[in-house]
């Protein structure tokens, strides 16, 4: 199995501008000055990535009272992003990454393992990016149910 690279707290997060669900351009520099969970996930709409999206929506008012932003990034293509968005009724930006750039950039994309067999696809991973720009948390291979309360516990949310 290649190792993927893997960032680690005190790395540069890799900076991205991506389309959003209404193919309005965001950049992580848009959040300079404040805290953001980057988190990535393989499908819009899936059971797994939908409840994690569902769980980061509903614990969003801790989350922004507590300072922190939410951003979810996947291979998905602004379309199918607005109709997850609208679907659970999603309040935070969702990004379009089809060539999988940033998910590499961060080492959320390669190798896994999933049902026992080694694929190539997207690593549910979340990053917690700091005021200046720099990895505070990195997460790899974490678990769509349970993630966000466990996170909070994490952060103290």
């Amino acid at each position: 199995m290649t190792e993927n690279h893997r960032l680690s707290p005190g790395d540069t997060a890799p900076a991205f501008t991506l389309p959003d669900a209404d193919g309005k351009e965001v950049s992580l520099a848009d959040y300079r000055g404040r805290k953001v969970i980057v988190y990535f996930y393989p499908a819009a709409s899936t059971p797994g990535c939908t409840k994690q999206a569902c769980d980061f929506r509903d614990s969003l008012a801790e989350l922004n009272g507590a300072g922190l932003e939410v951003i979810g990034i996947s291979p998905d293509k602004p379309a199918k992003l607005a109709k997850f968005r609208d679907a659970e009724g999603l309040t935070f930006p969702l990004l379009s990454d089809p060539d999988k750039t940033v998910l590499q950039a961060y080492g959320a994309f390669g190798e896994k393992t999933m049902y026992g067999k080694t694929v190539t696809g997207v690593i549910r991973s979340t990053f917690l990016v700091d005021e200046s720009g720099k990895i505070e948390v990195a997460q790899y291979n974490v678990r769509a149910t349970g993630h966000v309360a466990k996170l909070r516990r994490e952060l103290s949310v």
